[in-house]
């Protein structure tokens, strides 16, 4: 996080922790500060996450949740609710500065286009605030980096071509004109807040070889055109959510080439289309959707879907079908996923091209092969280096170098907390090269819960899920991240649902699936799912089937896989303690856990 302050006394430099504490007291209590008590709730929620330095996790999914008492199922498109109560308290610190607060020496506001607060002295010119013109969407904010309390009150000394003082006053903070010369202020006067945030550069050098996929127009075929609107609706809609999946990369038209210009040089013949026909009638609407080969024109995936009009309407409808074809087209493990890795050679990873690296990546997770990590981790290695503005491959580069600690490839402790720190370190450049990358996001959201920061983890997490909750592998590990910090029914459904729309990587969720029956005590529904996930190579699932079977009181079951894991992730055993508290942040969790083991017969030390 970057922290602004403004040039001049120390009484210019922005409000300390405590003294914008004291404000935010100072407004609660006022009489002229008209809000309810979840719009209260909703005020303390950001300023505190801002002021832990979580403030660019701040989206309407994560707010939903955790002030609104939402389920992971909320949609921000269809329930504006955040948008809404972030409209009224903005209304209501307008009047509250305008009534009581006028002589008030610290300034809150919430900056339209986001739900990140800003705190300033009333003496110093906001002029370094990025404050967006329009307001808070329900789509993808950008990460607006917000600006920190200083936890003292020593001023640091700014560029003073980039920042001017200006006289004190409150009427800055709700003048329109103002507003808008602050943000153009911002944005040419002081680009190093933004610095980090850039987009990846769009040189040939740093373009991916990922998967094109032309969406042609959907077509018409109802009588008289009666659906013509529906099929512009449904391909307008299907472009934005193929568009989320930092994967592939969507065309949405083609370069005119009929005048006999060439394509440049840049530029490839997609390789794949999606077309689509919409009919209705009455009140059934029906989409036959196909994925084909340009090249040869072979149908790859093909399905049809039907929906009453009488029950949804039409902009719904139109939502619900873009999300089932980009979930089964593009997720991970999707229709493009299983078509492009049965091509990949297997020869060694240097004869692999870009992509085939990401794609190597998601094969490895199909059956978590170590052998299969190394490749993907050499060949990720080797893309960074050829494009190192792309987010992706740093990203699945991050979770290569976790996957060796949290599945126990690496027997060696300090091996394994070196990738931890190189997990985080390449999670965090992915997230800098793209924060609207959700697989970077999911990077980051692992590689902070194995390091301890639960909460900084979740707040990755939901950020990441709000940008694509069409995917099934991102929603699904978020989900189990959710459940394993204690939220166990939110966290269960989401990966419950993650499963149900696409089944893969098969054997991974599934473990997840019988924590959480474990959980609730319903031991034979746990043992049907552990014994679904791949009990091969992975000695904590192996540990999670152990804890089963103590809890059942079946000692010579258990007694096999003890042998296993004495055998097979000896390390493991040893610090065993460690190991469940890594995994499961909660004390309460970890006892029940490690209570069962003993009745397993593990010896685990004392603490």
């Amino acid at each position: 996080m970057q922290s602004v302050r403004a040039k001049g006394p120390p009484s210019a430099a922005i409000p300390t922790i405590a003294e914008t504490r004291e404000q935010l007291d100072r407004i609660r209590s006022s009489r002229e500060f008209h809000a309810p008590d979840r719009g209260r709730r909703f005020l303390d929620y950001i300023v505190e996450e801002t002021l832990a330095e979580r403030g660019a996790y701040l989206k309407a999914y994560t707010i939903a949740l955790e002030v609104f008492g939402r389920d992971a199922s909320f949609d921000a498109q269809n329930d504006p609710v955040v948008r809404i109560e972030a409209g009224r308290i903005r209304r209501a610190l307008e009047r509250y500065y305008l009534v009581a607060g006028q002589f008030d020496k610290v300034i809150i506001t919430i900056p339209k286009g986001g739900y990140v607060p800003c705190f300033r002295h009333a003496d110093t010119c906001p002029a370094t605030d990025p404050e967006p013109s329009a307001e808070a969407s329900d789509s993808p904010n950008p990460i607006v980096q917000p600006v920190i309390p200083s936890k003292s009150a020593d001023p640091l000394p700014v560029n003073e071509s980039a920042v001017q003082s200006a006289p004190a006053s409150w009427t800055f903070y709700v003048t329109p004109v103002s507003l808008g010369l602050t943000a153009l202020i911002a944005v040419f006067a002081v680009p190093s807040l933004f610095g980090s945030l850039s987009r990846p550069s769009n040189s040939p050098t740093d373009r991916p070889d990922f998967p094109q996929v032309l969406v042609e127009p959907f077509e018409d075929i109802s009588e008289a055109g009666a659906s013509a609107g529906i099929a512009r609706g449904l391909t307008d809609e299907v472009i934005g959510r193929l568009a989320k999946f930092r994967e592939i990369v969507v065309i949405s038209n083609l370069p005119a080439a009929s005048a006999g210009q060439p394509l440049s040089k840049d530029l490839q013949e997609p390789r794949f289309a999606l077309q689509g026909r919409v009919r209705v009638e009455d009140s059934r609407l029906r989409l036959t959707a196909r994925f084909v080969n340009r090249h040869d024109g072979s149908v790859i995936w093909a399905n049809s879907y039907d929906k009453d009009l009488r029950i949804q309407d039409v902009l719904q409808v139109e939502a619900d079908l873009a999300q089932d074809v980009a979930t089964v087209l593009a997720s991970p493990y999707g229709i493009i996923f299983q078509n492009d890795t049965a091509k990949i050679s297997p020869s060694a990873p240097d004869d692999w091209g870009d992509y085939a690296c990401a794609q190597s990546y998601y094969r490895y997770r199909v059956d978590l092969n170590p052998k299969g990590l190394d490749a993907a981790r050499t060949c990720l290695q080797q893309a960074t280096k050829h494009l190192p503005g792309n987010s992706t491959y740093w990203a699945l580069l991050s979770m290569t170098y976790l996957d060796e600690l949290r599945f126990q490839y690496s027997r060696d402790k300090a091996p394994a907390l070196q990738s931890l720190k190189s997990a985080l370190e390449t999670a965090r450049r992915a997230v800098d090269l793209d924060p609207q990358n959700a697989r970077a996001l999911q990077a980051l959201m692992l590689a902070n819960f194995f390091s301890g920061d639960v909460d900084a983890a979740l707040s990755a997490g939901a950020a990441a899920y709000e940008i694509n909750p069409n995917d099934t592998e991102l929603a699904g590990e978020y989900g189990f991240r959710l459940a394993l910090s204690g939220k166990w029914d939110t966290g269960c459904e989401l990966m419950s649902r993650a499963i149900n729309k696409n089944p893969s990587p098969k054997g991974y969720f599934e473990v997840g699936l019988a924590m959480c029956a474990y959980m609730r005590r319903d031991y034979r529904a746990a043992e049907l799912w552990v014994r679904m996930a791949d009990l091969r190579y992975n000695s904590i699932h192996h540990l999670v089937l152990l804890a089963i079977l103590g809890a059942e009181g079946r000692v010579d079951e258990a007694r096999e896989e003890r042998a296993w894991l004495e055998a097979n992730a000896p390390a493991l055993m040893a610090n065993i303690r460690n190991e469940i508290g890594t995994r499961l942040p909660r004390p309460e969790d970890q006892q029940r856990v490690l209570a069962d083991l003993k009745a397993a017969g593990v010896a685990i030390a004392s603490q």
